[in-house]
Parts: structure tokens; C-alpha cells; sequence
């Protein structure tokens, strides 16, 4: 087995020294095909992970809690989510097409009608945008919560989805559009942009902006995407260059293994949610060769290899049990582990080592792996049913946020959770986005569910424009 200092000596993200020593390192050279038909067990995953929505969301003002059971304020990420989960969950005969529409109106009508202004407290948002984090009845921001606008970002391209799905003429279905189109036409991008070709990543009454821009590889591209598109705030032209003006250190792999890395699923898998990028290409992956679909797949096998690899030698990872990503974690501790001193973390960003600020530290997340369903179904689905296998990761709503079993400290009190001799460190709460990222991926690998209903999108089609994108649907008459 390589040790940790062999795999990253002779290793390019996991993958180009794969052959000498680890199992399965292969990865297809044509992207996967879209399953005909997922076996009968992922409905099972999927119905259970709509519940979590079904029964936490405030129907009073359409507000989804962050996590639960802990105590929890609303993620505005999430509600974005939840506007296109009511219309799936109708689809699949989950819900009345009538319950879905009134949870659409109520959360339309709260965050058109939330308070805005540059105040520290009792305010939703400011200037069109959002506070990620908003108290679940009142819709206040919620502690020292910032304003983010990667997370604005999602809960638009949710409002978007539900103006292009709701398409009636009732007035019901009129005010949806009427709505949701208005909202998001009034974020001040310009404003968000504070000077620079980049967009800020946050801003807080207390210090303004964020330091840091939105850029590089990761989910932030809808943010840049929803800014140049925008139909009343739309920034100059440069921002998609700012964006990806660091992809050059950013590429991991060679020939058919190459590709855009970053270090948690996630930032591979939550812009995908919304965006079909089949196809369609701006003028750094023309030259690259292959479409950003693509690199996500890549990024997909890259991470199962890293795990299959596993230079940390941590308990439990296999083919089949991997995935990392922004996760729960059994709390902050340095412990002793197979000769050496180790250390844990709560809550985190996880990913292969050989990226800057990246850890691992045992903890698999099953959104990691499933997210990547329209990807690599070949792959996800023994993941899936790996993760199921579980004891006690598989409940209710689904899975639980997160896995570790390499964490059998028994005399440690964890931050969250619970652990055990047999199966380590399960995580105790159940995170929105997490459950979104399942659900919705699930939706667009059976049927384009919200891919079809985004290509639609002018503000989608406007930003993708101007981003540079050419080829497949977007050249495409929209129907």
C-alpha cells in the first residue's frame, strides 16, 4: 500500500500514479451514458430525502432549516433548492400539484417582501441579495450571518426554475413569474463587484465586503453566470475572465485524467445542479478539449481514486465507500491513529491532499458520491447502496451528512453525532443542501428535470453568453 508521502510524490491529484500500486484507477474516455432507469432502491433514497423538505420547511413564508434535528436557522440556498424540489416531488406523485404552488407563492412572497437595508439586524438582505443565513420564522438575519452571494445565486436560479416550470395562465402561476423574475432582477451585481472585475464573495454590515472574490474552480461560477446575465445589474464584460483567470494552477492530471481540480465534490456538483453543461463550452475548455460536464466527471473518479488510494490509511475506504467533500465532522481533536498523531475536525471542507488547504481526516460524506449521479452512474450507485449499508448512516430522511470509521475514541465526547466500536463516527444531523444536491442530481439523471426547464432561462442564456459559451443548446432556439 502507498503511505502518504508516496501518493503524493508520485501522484498528480490522485490519479497519474495510480497504476503502480492501487486498485481501479481507470477512467473512461467517453462520458458516461444517462441510465435508462435507476433501480428501485435509489426511489427509496430519493423519497426519504424529499421528506426531510416535506416536513421541516415554515409553509408560512417557505423556509428550509440549514440542518436538523439540531436547532437550526433558514439556509436561503436551500429555499432556492426547495422552489425546484415542490415541482419534482409533483412529478413523481409525491405531492399535489396545489400544496406545491402555495409553498412556491409563500416563499416568493416573503423574500419580495423582506425587509432590506444596510442595518446589522432585522434585515432579510440588502441591495437585492440575501443573508445566508435568516431566522426561520421572522426571516431576519440570523447572528452575524453574511451576505453571500454564491448563496443569493442559488436561491435566484431557484426562483428562475419556478418561473420557467410554473407556466400556466392562472393568476396563481402569473404571480410566480411576475415574482420570482422580479426578485431576482433586483440584485445590484454592479454594487456586489465593489470596484473590481471580480464579485465579492460576502459582504456584513459590520466590515463590507469580503476580501476574497469569486473565483477560480468551484460552485461560485453561477454567481459570475447570474451576474452577467442579469436583465437590470448586469456587470461589464471581464467578470468570466477574472473568474477564470486562475484555472492555469488549478489543472490536475494528464490525458484523459485532466482536468479542473477542486478539492470538495461539492464545488463540483452544486453549479451542475442547475446548469446543463453538456455541450456547451466558453474559450478555456474549447481549448481544453472537453466541456465542464466533463470535468466534473473527471473530478468524480479523481476523488474515488484518491480514497481507493487512501494515503492516510484511514479504516474504510473502499471502491465503493468514498467521497469528499464540505462535510460534518466528529469535532476538532488530535488523537493517536496507526502510529501516528492525527487530526480531526467538526464541520470542514474535505478533499485530497495534494491541493492547497485541503484535509482528509477519515470523514466520507454519501452527498459526495451521490451528487456525482448524472456524472458516473457506474460508479455512484454501488457507492449508494455501500453508504446504505452503513449502520445507522441511513435514516429517515436519508443519509446523514456524514461517516467516519476510523473515529472510535469511545472516551471522546463528539461535537455532534454519535460513535460507536463497530461503526465509528456517525454524524447526527441531516444538512439541506446536502439533501438538495441528491435530490435534484437523482432528477436531472432520470429526466433533464431541471436542466430542460434552465435552458430555457434568458438570464441563464444571457450570462452564458456573454461568459463565452458556444455550442450544444445554447445556440439552440429556446422553446
Amino acid at each position: 500500500m502507498l503511505d502518504r508521502r508516496t501518493f503524493l510524490a508520485n501522484t498528480s491529484f490522485g490519479l497519474a500514479g495510480l497504476a503502480s500500486g492501487c486498485a481501479d484507477p481507470a477512467i473512461p474516455v467517453t462520458p458516461s451514458p444517462k441510465p435508462p432507469a435507476l433501480p428501485d432502491f435509489y426511489e427509496e433514497i430519493e423519497y426519504r430525502t424529499f421528506r426531510y423538505f416535506r416536513d421541516t420547511v415554515n409553509a408560512a413564508n417557505g423556509l428550509i432549516p440549514d440542518r436538523w434535528p439540531s436547532p437550526s436557522a433558514a439556509n436561503i440556498a436551500a429555499v432556492g433548492a426547495a422552489l425546484a424540489i415542490w415541482p419534482m416531488a409533483v412529478d413523481r406523485g409525491w405531492i399535489s400539484r396545489d400544496l406545491a404552488l402555495t409553498l412556491t407563492r409563500a416563499a416568493l412572497r416573503f423574500f419580495d417582501e423582506a425587509p432590506q437595508g444596510e442595518g446589522p439586524s432585522g434585515m432579510s438582505g440588502h441591495r437585492g441579495f440575501f443573508y445566508r443565513l435568516i431566522d426561520m420564522r421572522s426571516g431576519a438575519r440570523y447572528k452575524k450571518a453574511e451576505i453571500s452571494s454564491v448563496d443569493t445565486a442559488s436561491l435566484h436560479l431557484g426562483m428562475l426554475f419556478a418561473a420557467g416550470w410554473w407556466s400556466g395562465d392562472n393568476e396563481d402561476e402569473q404571480e410566480v413569474r411576475r415574482r420570482a423574475t422580479d426578485i431576482v432582477d433586483r440584485a445590484e451585481w454592479l454594487w456586489f463587484q465593489n470596484g473590481s472585475a471580480e464579485i465579492s464573495q460576502s459582504w456584513r454590515p459590520e466590515g463590507g465586503f469580503a476580501r476574497s472574490g469569486v473565483i477560480g474552480y468551484n460552485e461560485g461560477l453561477t454567481a459570475v453566470l447570474l451576474a452577467l446575465g442579469s436583465a437590470r445589474h448586469a456587470v461589464e464584460d471581464g467578470a468570466w475572465e477574472a473568474w477564470s483567470a486562475p484555472y492555469p494552477r488549478l489543472w490536475r492530471g494528464e490525458g484523459e485524467t485532466r482536468h479542473l481540480a477542486y478539492g470538495p465534490l461539492c464545488g463540483h456538483q452544486l453549479g451542475h445542479m442547475w446548469i446543463d453543461f453538456r455541450g456547451i463550452r466558453d474559450t478555456v475548455m474549447r481549448g481544453a478539449g472537453f466541456d465542464y460536464f466533463e470535468n466534473s466527471r473527471r473530478a468524480t473518479y479523481a476523488n474515488r481514486a484518491y480514497c481507493i488510494a487512501n494515503p492516510m490509511r484511514w479504516d474504510g475506504y473502499s471502491a465503493d465507500l468514498w467521497g469528499l467533500t464540505a462535510s460534518d465532522g466528529p469535532g476538532a481533536f488530535q488523537l493517536p491513529f496507526k502510529g501516528e498523531t492525527r487530526t480531526f475536525h467538526g464541520y470542514a471542507r474535505r478533499g485530497p491532499l495534494d491541493l492547497p488547504g485541503e484535509r482528509d481526516d477519515g470523514t466520507l460524506s454519501p452527498a459526495a458520491s451521490l451528487g456525482s449521479l448524472p456524472f458516473a452512474p457506474e460508479i455512484v450507485l454501488p457507492a449508494a447502496k455501500a453508504f446504505m449499508a452503513v449502520p445507522g448512516l441511513y435514516r429517515e430522511y436519508g443519509f446523514l451528512n456524514g461517516y467516519n470509521p476510523s473515529f472510535r475514541f469511545t472516551d471522546r465526547k463528539v461535537e455532534t453525532g454519535n460513535l460507536n466500536l463497530q461503526s465509528g463516527w456517525v454524524a447526527g444531523d441531516y444538512l439541506a443542501l446536502t439533501q438538495a444536491l441528491i435530490l435534484v442530481q437523482a432528477a436531472n439523471a432520470r429526466s433533464d428535470f431541471v436542466w430542460k426547464i434552465m435552458r430555457r432561462s434568458p438570464v441563464l442564456r444571457r450570462g452564458l453568453t456573454r461568459a463565452g459559451f458556444t455550442g450544444g443548446w445554447i445556440e439552440q432556439k429556446s422553446d
